[in-house]
């Protein structure tokens, strides 16, 4: 079965009604992201971060995933997808897919402050100050902060190294080290770009640009990909 590589941003999520990471009314809006979401951040107000979190995570909770998370989910019957997104929320695995990696943490979960290694699931929205890990100290978002190793990346450099395929859904190819991702891709791969606003990417005969938002342009795709001969 040959492989897909996915990598998604805040433009897949937009369509389920979440704020996109840039833009006037983005998520940043009236945010310093230094305040919210940094080490140093953290440091200075904690109870100003986890409350950023907190609402954070209400707002994900309330949203449903769209046909485009749905459509990668379908791709599995197909192909080994495996989903690489920057973003925070859960709508992909409430979309149906099996293989996910979060480069830049989870939402839904918080992790010690003492030791990055004890993880844990939150439950319900809220993560507070007095809530701590089994070792005592406090738990804070399971999110990657500015300035922070993305401890995942390697892990998925090798996944699109070893793809049939990758696909670009919904991001800007600005927020490194994520953006650097479609460099490991093997040449003469099939590369699919899918955003209303293309990122600046070299033309090439493997390169196929849907300039469509994630819902239209993964169907335009989907169907592409799911020809008899193309797979």
């Amino acid at each position: 079965m040959k492989k897909i590589a996915v990598l998604t941003g805040a433009g897949i999520s937009a369509e389920s009604g979440l704020s996109t990471f840039r833009g006037e009314n983005g998520l940043w809006a009236g945010h310093d992201v230094t305040e919210v979401a940094s080490p140093e951040g953290w440091a200075r107000d904690p109870a100003l971060v986890l409350e950023f979190y907190n609402q954070r995570r209400i707002a994900a909770s309330e949203a449903k995933p769209n046909r485009a998370h749905f459509l990668l989910a379908e791709l599995e019957e197909f192909y080994e997808v495996t989903v690489i997104t920057q973003n925070v929320d859960d709508l992909h695995e409430r979309g149906g897919s099996t293989r996910i990696i979060h480069l830049h943490g989870e939402l839904s979960k918080s992790r010690s402050t003492k030791n990055p290694r004890l993880v844990y699931n939150i439950n319900g929205t809220e993560l507070k100050i007095g809530d701590l890990c089994e070792e005592g100290s406090q738990l804070r978002p399971h999110i990657v902060w500015f300035g922070e190793m993305v401890p995942l990346l390697e892990d998925a450099a090798l996944i699109v190294s070893q793809a049939d395929v990758l696909a670009v859904i919904g991001t800007s190819l600005l927020v490194y080290p994520a953006a650097s991702l479609i460099h490991y891709a093997r040449p003469g791969i099939p590369i699919y770009i899918i955003d209303p606003n293309m990122p600046a990417v070299t033309d090439s005969d493997n390169l196929h640009k849907i300039e469509m938002p994630a819902t239209t342009g993964t169907q335009v795709m989907y169907d592409e990909l799911t020809r008899p001969d193309a797979r």
